[in-house]
């Protein structure tokens, strides 16, 4: 097998990203999950840069056994005397100098010939080598810089002693095929010499797709972050990278990497929980919506067999439990059902539909169903079984002067009665019009409001407690809705067909009420 080494540069490119920055104490949390998920280099910061990057370089050294630990330093003698003394108790080191050598960085930022950058490149990097064996070396704005002088640089410091050459996109600039043309010439120029790596910024969307290439062409290292965080735009996503070459086996053939696929999902959310920064919903392996299906179509395609649309499975990705079918309204009649199945509720063919219709209904509403909406339109639904009383449509108007009115349609078995009425706040309003068309005066004795999930649509679930009659108990209702006045006119209406069932029970059986 060839192996393509995974360079973790979230420590530090990722870093570089506004709303990233990271104590010392939460890099060395992240520096042991990238061990764990079996990472070959943790580019752990940049020495020179800050006393904090120095201190969390070393103390990261000092913990992390398995993965080589890297600091960049520029092609500068006091960079590189720095990076060297952070790294130098971790068990595997390696320093990773660099220096621009485009055309336009050459002449706009450096202000240095092209004779002088590579005579400042070999120094940096024989300076290097006196710290420790393992070096790389990175030429800066690669994807705009010419291939002759890109061939002149990297034989110097290649003789000099760097083991890795880095060919960094770093402004997102090329296109795939620009780039493998790009690396596969490289390849082909080093023989085998040292290790060609490429680090892909994601300005154009393509520094996944730019990564992927360069290992199609011959590329064995790739620099990449967790989340694709980073500068700009960021940078290839390490995720990303490993599950398409898992994944595309038929396309890479015998090339691995050493990650543990299955600490992915976890490793995303440490840094996640660190940074405060979700990864879009959308985001390909760890968005939320990565393995959601809300088709209905796709829904039943996965029901029935998982690789209808399924190429990863959750679970490869260390995700333990998934609800990869998520109900909403697009979900079709299949995956209602089996959702039911999954919570524990048997319905008929009848009550299936009026629950599917119910649901439907708040789908349209709702942008997300949780299972607790589910059990509260089933528990509903079994409460409101016998309805003499069915609210139709309520239409409320709160008055500047303190009184509020209320309209209502209530069907009656198969008559459709409207009428309205005026009270001392909406909730008086509303039950008043239930009064009036039904006949009955009811005294509420309890008033209550629970939201079924969290978020600004949840499901409103009231409860209240009516006494149709003094001389008997109060009687209970449930109602449920997105809207709270709707929901409190169904538990007013529920208790009210509770009590009408009950009275209409104790006339046709002659036993009390108490013993009900």
């Amino acid at each position: 097998m060839q192996e393509v080494k995974i360079f973790d540069t979230t420590l530090r490119d990722g870093e570089q990203s506004p709303g990233c920055s990271m104590t010392i104490d939460e890099k060395i949390k992240v520096a042991i999950q990238l061990d764990k998920l079996g990472v070959d280099i943790i580019e752990a910061g940049f020495a020179a840069a800050s006393p904090g990057d120095f201190e969390a370089i070393s103390k990261i050294s000092e913990v992390v056994k398995n993965s080589t630990v890297c600091s960049l330093a520029r092609a500068l003698e006091s960079d590189i005397k720095k990076a060297g003394e952070a790294i130098k108790d971790a068990t595997h080191q390696r320093i990773h100098t660099f220096i621009a050598t485009s055309p336009i960085h050459m002449q706009y930022k450096l202000k240095m010939s092209p004779d002088e950058v590579i005579k400042r490149a070999v120094k940096a990097v024989e300076y290097a080598k006196t710290f420790c064996d393992d070096v790389e070396f990175s030429c800066e704005d690669a994807g705009r810089s010419e291939m002759s002088f890109l061939k002149e640089i990297i034989s110097a410091v290649i003789q000099a002693g760097a083991q890795t050459i880095n060919i960094p996109d770093t402004v997102g600039y090329t296109m795939p095929w620009e780039f493998g043309g790009q690396i596969k010439e490289l390849v082909d120029f080093v023989n085998g010499k040292a290790i060609i790596s490429v680090h892909c910024h994601n300005d154009l969307g393509l520094a996944t797709a730019n990564s992927i290439q360069a290992v199609k062409n011959g590329a064995r290292q790739v620099e990449c972050t967790i989340n694709g965080i980073g500068e700009r735009a960021g940078n290839a996503a390490l995720e990303e990278v490993v599950m398409i070459i898992n994944t595309r086996r038929d396309v890479f053939g015998d090339v691995k990497t050493n990650i543990n696929p299955k600490e992915i999902y976890k490793t995303s959310r440490l840094l996640t929980s660190i940074t405060g920064i979700e990864p879009q919903p959308n985001k390909a392996i760890v968005g939320k919506n990565a393995f959601a299906h809300e088709s209905g179509i796709h829904q039943d395609g996965v029901l029935k067999h998982r690789d209808t649309y399924e190429i990863i499975k959750a679970e490869d990705i260390g995700i333990e439990k998934n609800n990869s079918i998520v109900l909403g309204k697009h979900s079709g009649r299949h995956a209602f059902s089996d959702k039911l199945k999954e919570l524990g509720y048997e319905l008929s063919d009848e009550e299936l539909n009026k629950a599917f219709e119910r649901f439907k209904v708040l789908a349209d509403k709702k942008k997300e169903i949780f299972d607790e909406d589910i059990i509260a339109i089933i528990n509903d639904e079994m409460i409101n079984k016998q309805k003499m009383y069915e609210l139709v449509n309520l239409q409320l108007n709160d008055c500047a002067n303190g009184l509020a009115s209320a309209a209502a349609t209530i069907k009656i078995e198969d008559r459709l009665i409207t009428d309205a009425a005026i009270g001392e706040g909406t909730i008086d309003a509303v039950f008043k019009v239930i009064d009036r068309i039904t006949g009955y005066s009811g005294e509420l004795i309890r008033y209550k409001v629970d939201s079924v999930t969290q978020g600004k649509d949840a499901l409103a679930k009231v409860n209240v407690q009516v006494i149709f009659d003094k001389t008997k108990p109060a009687i209970m209702g449930h109602g449920l809705n997105i809207d709270t006045m709707t929901a409190s006119a169904k538990a007013y209406l529920n208790a009210l067909n509770s009590f009408v069932v009950t009275k209409d029970l104790l006339t046709t059986t002659k036993i009390s009420y108490r013993d009900l």
